[in-house]
């Protein structure tokens, strides 16, 4: 079986980058086609892997203004020659299943979410901050781009995804089916710690839509320490409105990293995601999750075991939550045990034995590898 791996773009540090990594370690000889790869930009495993762009690669200024140009993608993926292949996996939240396949070859898709500036408009446009004028202009070329992507996921052979959050979208859009295999954690990897330190933590990327903002408003009230590790579009914002109890730390090295989630006497999670590997991330350490109640938080923190939800995106809501917390104690021994369902050997397992079974079955257009 030759194998080909296709992913959106490899320009920044998210979950979807960490899993493309994992594929490649699990199918080492296979290549990487992405639209556009910046290894400054993004994380150090891809460093000597075989990894082949498109054209957009060559524009000026792409890695800062990628996102200008999200009318060209479908045409990057479409020109990859990808003739040679019996296999391709896209790993994918956008535009890599627009790539073509010869008759004979299966296309099996892990799904992290439909597009979600094309099925969630309006809420993503918001939250990236993009001017109503603009947004304007955008709305006959989303409306085009959608007809595409419908298209484009009937050519889809088997749909994985991540999530059952996700898996219900993926009916309600492409009315196809699919197989929830959750993102792996290399638990083996974090260190487990029942001695906290008093301070709070966020490990997220600083945009809009990860709702940052709420955790900030809600610590200035609390006046408790908070840690935020990660940067963004929104950081300066962030950092205007914090007060002097709010720690940014940026990006740190996974040692720093490991050292937090250890430390920390929460994580505070406050993205509606489709999955969330942090809170994973952290329990894996012994360190229970304050999360907003919604996405794929609900199949990964088991409430009152592992950590509480809040139920709405304000910082009245997360302040009783972090009240119930401190009034409650969590096992940190619970909070490991969890996290060993989401471990590197059991997705390596799993994905191996799927894309075998896919392979035995050849193309269909419609399997639904959930018998």
């Amino acid at each position: 079986m030759k194998i080909a791996i296709v992913h959106d773009f490899l320009n920044q540090y998210g979950g979807a980058e960490r899993v493309v990594g994992f594929f490649t370690g699990i199918f080492n000889e296979a290549p990487l086609y992405t639209s556009i790869f910046f290894p400054h930009s993004t994380f150090d495993f891809f460093s000597g892997k075989d990894i082949k762009t498109s054209f957009l690669q060559n524009i000026p200024g792409i890695n800062r203004h990628y996102r200008k140009y999200f009318f060209l993608y479908p045409a990057a993926f479409r020109r990859f020659d990808l003739e040679d292949y019996d296999m391709i996996l896209t790993s994918s939240s956008s535009f890599s299943n627009f790539i073509r396949k010869r008759p004979g070859t299966v296309l099996v898709s892990y799904c992290y979410t439909p597009a979600r500036f094309l099925w969630d408009s309006a809420r993503y446009l918001d939250r990236e901050h993009i001017p109503a004028a603009v947004r304007g202009l955008m709305r006959p070329v989303i409306g085009a781009m959608r007809k595409m992507d419908i298209k484009a996921s009937r050519e889809v052979d088997c749909f994985i995804t991540i999530s059952e959050y996700i898996k219900a979208k993926i009916k309600k859009i492409y009315n196809r089916e699919s197989v929830v295999i959750y993102p792996p954690v290399e638990i083996k990897k974090y260190k487990y710690n029942e001695d906290k330190d008093d301070f709070y933590l966020v490990v997220s990327r600083l945009k809009g839509y990860k709702r940052v903002d709420v955790a900030v408003n809600a610590f200035n009230r609390l006046a408790k320490k908070l840690v935020i590790v990660g940067s963004g579009e929104d950081e300066a914002h962030l950092k205007k409105i914090s007060g002097p109890n709010i720690v940014f730390k940026g990006r740190v090295e996974d040692s720093e990293l490991l050292d937090l989630y250890g430390k920390a006497r929460a994580l505070v999670f406050t993205g509606e995601e489709d999955f969330g590997l942090t809170p994973i991330e952290a329990q894996a350490s012994g360190t229970p999750v304050i999360a907003f109640r919604g996405g794929g938080a609900l199949e990964t923190i088991v409430e009152g075991e592992t950590g509480f939800f809040y139920d709405d995106a304000e910082p009245g809501s997360l302040m009783g939550a972090i009240g119930l917390f401190e009034k409650n104690d969590i096992d940190p021994k619970k909070c490991r045990s969890n996290s060993l369902r989401f471990d590197i050997t059991i997705f390596t397992e799993k994905i191996k034995d799927f894309i075998g079974k896919a392979y035995e079955e050849g193309p269909s257009g419609e399997k639904q590898h959930n018998k």
